[in-house]
């Protein structure tokens, strides 16, 4: 199928800056599924009669639980290797030499699934009542899948777990990495960058596996000389999308062509002719279904509310949620170098067992269903 269209994406991950601090996207989103699942919860509870204070607690819960999983479960799943050779950077959310505010660089879903389990284990022994563990578990999976998409949406503007190449027409060329990087202190410590701007080249042939030809367009601010334009177009520009982003670009040997031109007002600019990988927005994928699962477990739970069996909303969570994680893997560019080699990679040998437990769960919340009114039956036969 010949590529009809695609999304140029060249949204800014950061918001703004303050000096060293960027407020980026992925946080704020990531901030967000918190304040707004919370509000959520608090519905659920008042609807249920249960103590809204509790909800304050959970949250609590839920934050520390996310975090330490999420993070711990990328660190033993992906790089493990961290924990003899830099420890302090598993939770450190900066680097060092040179200090730059960094976040956590690294999230597992898998490992924030296992923290949040263990986490409301540990607030189910308290024994209040109507929160026993599945009944606490129940609830805050239609949480978690509202919170998966909307940190998946995060990932789309990082521009990170992207999919494979594509020739559908609703693929991403994923351009912004370049304009950070090209406008960073890194490569452009002189601030001679004015802006960055991308555009289909319709006058070449596409390449195969989702090449398409594009222009982009480098613009220098005013007193930038040519011999500077060209040496960093010819060099630094080059050097960038042939060496570090080649997974969004395929700009080797003589795929990249550049041309300086002087602007009406004075300024410089330089047309780069290069390839784009058009690929599949795997992060979207994930995070429309994850709000596809929220509605359907809010349904569920407003059809039965307290009277909910216990583990039926856990047991759909685990099966459509890590069933469809497993599928979407075969979409998605492996995650670390040693995944190549493996049949499965990193992603579906973890979420195997969580669809085999889901199964299980959901089988039991059915089975304790129908053993219910049985067991009443025989306790009103030996009364009678």
């Amino acid at each position: 199928m010949a590529i009809l269209s695609y999304i140029i994406w060249n949204g800014s991950p950061e918001i703004f800056t303050i000096g060293r601090f960027p407020l980026r996207w992925y946080g704020l989103l990531f901030a967000l599924a918190f304040l707004i699942t919370q509000q959520i919860l608090y519905y659920i509870y008042k609807k249920e009669g249960k103590p809204e204070r509790d909800v304050d607690t959970l949250t609590i819960y839920m934050v520390i639980a996310t975090i330490i999983g999420a993070r711990m479960g990328h660190v033993l799943f992906y790089q493990p290797e961290l924990i003899w050779e830099n420890p302090l950077s598993i939770f450190l959310p900066f680097t060092l030499h040179p200090f730059e505010f960094t976040g956590l660089q690294g999230l597992a879903s898998h490992g924030a699934a296992i923290g949040i389990l263990f986490a409301l284990w540990l607030y189910s022994r308290k024994k209040k009542p109507g929160q026993a563990y599945f009944q606490v578990v129940d609830r805050i999976v239609i949480l978690v899948a509202l919170a998966g998409a909307l940190i998946r949406l995060g990932n789309y503007f990082n521009s990170e777990i992207i999919g494979l190449p594509t020739e559908k027409a609703w693929g991403v060329v994923f351009v912004n990495r370049f304009t950070d990087a090209i406008t960073s202190p890194r490569y452009d410590p002189n601030g001679v960058i004015e802006s960055v701007a991308y555009h289909r080249n319709d006058s070449l042939p596409k390449g195969q596996n989702g090449r398409v030809p594009m222009n982009i367009y480098i613009f220098f601010k005013k007193g930038t000389s040519p011999t500077q334009a060209d040496d960093f177009s010819d060099r630094t520009a080059r050097h960038i999308l042939a060496n570090t982003l080649y997974e969004y670009f395929d700009a080797t040997g003589t795929n990249t062509v550049t041309n300086t031109v002087s602007l009406p007002d004075g300024t410089l600019a330089t047309r780069i002719v290069t390839f784009g990988i058009v690929r599949h927005p795997a992060q979207l994928y994930e995070s429309f279904a994850c709000v596809i699962l929220f509605l359907l477990l809010l349904w569920i739970w407003s059809r039965y509310k307290e009277n909910l069996p216990q583990g039926r909303l856990l047991g759909i969570f685990l099966i459509w949620c890590f069933g469809l994680r497993f599928l979407f893997e075969y979409l998605k560019e492996p995650q670390e170098a040693f995944e190549n080699d493996m049949f499965l990679n990193m992603g579906q040998v973890l979420s195997i067992p969580l669809v085999v437990a889901g199964i299980g769960i959901l089988w039991w919340s059915f089975r304790k269903k129908e053993a219910a009114p049985s067991s009443a039956r025989k306790n009103e036969m030996q009364n009678s």
